[in-house]
């Protein structure tokens, strides 16, 4: 009956929900009940449950329960099979795990370090970012291997109004090529070169064509990882032909801390993801393009990690 006066004085669903902590589906249907039947239609044939309160005992229930696994061997919860389990409306399932903001259906993957040094190298390479030595070049080094040349087989449909553009499932594989790129965190600027594989020569080559960016006595700092061809005899060879330069490796699984991890993340979503290559060669001219352009509008990451509620520790 409460539910009804309130429509009639023309109170919206949303403020009837809040006083009477009732369901939007139980208004419609008092709704429909009373304009079908009138006051007849307000008698309660089915009496139901009655109202079920949230004490502080079931919501401790529930929140030990979504802990655990669910029993029919799923991989999570779900409100409605969290509630057949309590025995209680999925409507205070949802409120529970509102008020804990918890989200079963939810996942975040995450990689953890393993490096016994990690504090000491991830502080010594933030420090690079915040204060880099004086008159000093720095650069994000990485590679992006295996970039796939894909060409679709049917014709790609355009966006129009009310349609997305569409890709047509089938492609071919014209091939790979591995690009070298080299960020300077200061300007944002970009140096890029492909190859047609991933080697120490092609790693060592890329590294000539940075540093001869730079004039011949300047110190060059260069952030890269771990990966096996960054620690070959070639490398150690043109380290040693070029003492103004130091290499400073991240701590283990954690690229991340590389910023032209960044920038190889914006172009797979700018470039290659929705992109249609002819061959290797349309691949390679494509990518380069991206990049000069790139340069015209170059602008340093604001990268920064302000929660530390959310920091992954080494093991």
């Amino acid at each position: 009956m409460r539910i009804v006066l309130l429509l009639d004085e023309g109170t919206p669903y949303r403020e009837i929900i809040e006083k009477l902590g009732t369901p939007a589906s139980t208004i419609s249907r008092w709704k429909q009940r009373y304009e079908e039947d009138g006051l007849v239609g307000l008698a309660t044939i089915h009496p139901g449950q009655p109202p079920q309160k949230l004490t502080a005992e079931l919501r401790a229930r529930v929140l030990e329960r979504t802990r655990q696994a669910p029993p029919d061997g799923s991989t999570h919860w779900s409100l409605r099979k969290m509630a057949a389990v309590m025995n209680v409306s999925k409507n205070l399932i949802e409120r529970i795990w509102k008020e804990a903001e918890l989200k079963p259906h939810r996942l975040e993957r995450y990689m953890a370090s393993n490096d016994p040094q990690f504090e000491q190298k991830a502080a010594a390479i933030i420090g690079i970012y915040l204060n880099p030595p004086q008159n000093a070049a720095v650069f994000c080094v990485d590679e992006k291997s295996a970039i796939q040349a894909l060409d679709r087989l049917d014709r790609c449909l355009p966006l129009s109004p009310g349609r997305a553009e569409k890709h047509g499932f089938e492609y071919y594989r014209h091939g790979t090529l591995s690009l070298y790129a080299a960020l300077n965190p200061k300007t944002g600027e970009v140096i890029g070169q492909t190859a047609p594989r991933h080697t120490s020569q092609e790693f060592v080559a890329f590294l000539e064509d940075v540093v001869a960016t730079q004039p011949a006595d300047r110190e060059v700092h260069i952030i890269l990882d771990n990966f096996s061809t960054h620690k070959t005899d070639l490398v150690k060879a043109f380290l040693q032909a070029h003492p103004n330069v130091q290499f400073h490796f991240t701590p283990t699984y954690s690229s991340w801390l590389n910023q032209v991890e960044s920038w190889f993340s914006k172009l797979q979503r700018e470039v290659i993801d929705r992109g249609v290559f002819s061959s290797v060669a349309d691949l390679k001219r494509k990518i380069l393009r991206y990049i000069r352009l790139y340069q015209k509008a170059a602008r340093p990451f604001r990268w920064k990690y302000s929660d530390v509620s959310k920091r992954i520790p080494s093991w």
